[in-house]
């Protein structure tokens, strides 16, 4: 089968939602920070994400994550793009957090569709085109609509694909369909929010992955990636296979919990979290071990 024509990609193609390392206290752990960063790019990530939801950002303070972008730019230099969480349900505070983010060395923006006060599609337009006219950085839309109760519909992403800052959707809202329509309504860079759905959004022009799973198996997707981008969709579709426990593990509960407990099995920083969420049980972390090794993943 001949290659598959490959889509821009602004951000890199795998990219971690990077977790936040604190310490035993709780304090911001930014050496840990820096060593989790390295080490996940040298997994193969060409992006992470930083003060996205797995990052805790609804418990970090607006300081601390100015202090987080600007340690991990720090130790992983020019290999690989550095995109900020920004989004909140307040549009000026979003605006604030993206102009820190930009001043503190950002490569791109991740903003989240606001949640709980659920706006109206026009409220989401404006929204979205605020925060592209607040700094001179690409934007990534993120839409998950599990987390913030209101979809971004297909026209509204359409018309914000048209702003020049706009260049990028995460899709979470499970829906291969309306994310069909959008890829070939707009030119965004498409990126698979949902690591289950990773290989099939890849087959409706998706252009690679914002992951949780990618703390654990960065390599494993980059080959599956690659696999496809080659046009090998049977080696794509075992590597996809062969990575079903560790999918359906690292989700069995919140995600950040068990990621966080899982790079604690791997010796890599990751120490507590900031309530409401709290650490697996003991059951809990048993099941995940069986879920990554079944996944062949190395505790």
């Amino acid at each position: 089968m001949a290659p598959i024509s490959t889509p821009q990609t602004p951000f890199g193609r795998v990219l971690t939602a990077m977790i936040t390392p604190f310490t035993a206290d709780g304090a911001l752990d930014l050496d840990g920070a820096q060593r989790l960063a390295a080490h996940l790019v040298d997994a193969g990530n060409d992006g992470l994400i930083v003060n996205g939801t797995t990052g805790e950002s609804p418990t970090t303070t607006d300081a601390e994550k100015s202090q987080l972008i600007e340690a991990v730019l720090a130790a992983v230099g020019d290999r690989a793009h550095v995109v900020a969480g920004i989004g909140t349900n307040d549009t000026r505070h979003t605006l604030e957090l993206a102009r820190a983010a930009e001043r503190a060395g950002a490569h791109g923006l991740l903003a989240v569709t606001p949640y709980y006060n659920k706006p109206p599609q026009e409220g989401l337009y404006r929204h979205f085109s605020a925060i592209a006219d607040a700094t001179e950085l690409p934007v990534m839309l993120y839409d998950i609509p599990g987390r913030s109760g209101v979809p971004i519909d297909t026209e509204t992403i359409v018309r914000l694909a048209e702003h020049p800052r706009i260049v990028a959707n995460k899709d979470a809202k499970g829906d291969l369909g309306r994310a069909s329509w959008a890829i070939a309504r707009s030119d965004l860079a498409w990126y698979s929010g949902d690591d289950m759905l990773n290989l099939p959004l890849l087959s409706v022009g998706a252009c690679g992955f914002v992951s949780v799973v990618g703390h654990v198996v960065a390599p494993e997707l980059r080959a599956m990636l690659d696999a496809f981008l080659a046009g090998d969709v049977h080696k794509a579709t075992e590597i996809h296979q062969r990575l079903l426990p560790v999918f359906t593990g690292m989700f069995r509960t919140q995600g950040v919990m068990t990621t966080k407990a899982a790079l604690g099995l791997q010796g890599l920083p990751a120490g507590p979290l900031r309530l409401p969420l709290v650490e697996l049980t003991a059951e809990e972390t048993a099941q995940l071990r069986v879920d990554l090794a079944a996944g062949g993943v190395q505790l």
